[in-house]
């Protein structure tokens, strides 16, 4: 099975930026379609961004366009998720997840079989 493992996060304040990773063991990425969710407290876990396998085509919450962008560099088995412009209603536990099937914006958290811890962003002055 394949298990992620996000890193990246911290406090931060509003207008800041972070750059969020996601590494995979024991399979390596370029299996999969790779997407990031967030869940803020109290709320339900939400889709953020995701990319194919090649890294030629994304997609985004329209919450988050313009100011994130994901990317992926395979030869080190990792997937970034470069955040700026950042809001307090950012605020929330960053995960990561895989898929065999790009669903872009669409794509569920229900649909996602297992999580890893996640990563904290906190956007607070």
């Amino acid at each position: 099975q394949l298990r992620l493992v996000e890193s990246g996060g911290g406090l931060v304040q509003p207008g800041g930026s972070l750059r969020l990773s996601c590494t995979a063991s024991p399979f390596t990425l370029d299996w999969y379609y790779i997407g990031w969710f967030r869940q803020a407290p109290g709320k339900e876990r939400e889709f953020v961004a995701a990319i194919t396998i090649s890294g030629a085509r994304t997609a985004y919450a329209d919450s988050v366009k313009g100011r994130f962008t994901i990317s992926r560099d395979n030869a080190k088995n990792t997937v970034y998720l470069q955040m700026n412009s950042l809001l307090p209603e950012d605020t929330a536990v960053y995960y990561c997840a895989g898929s065999p099937v790009f669903y872009g914006s669409g794509w569920s958290p229900q649909s996602v079989r297992s999580w890893g811890q996640g990563t904290q962003v906190t956007v607070s002055s």
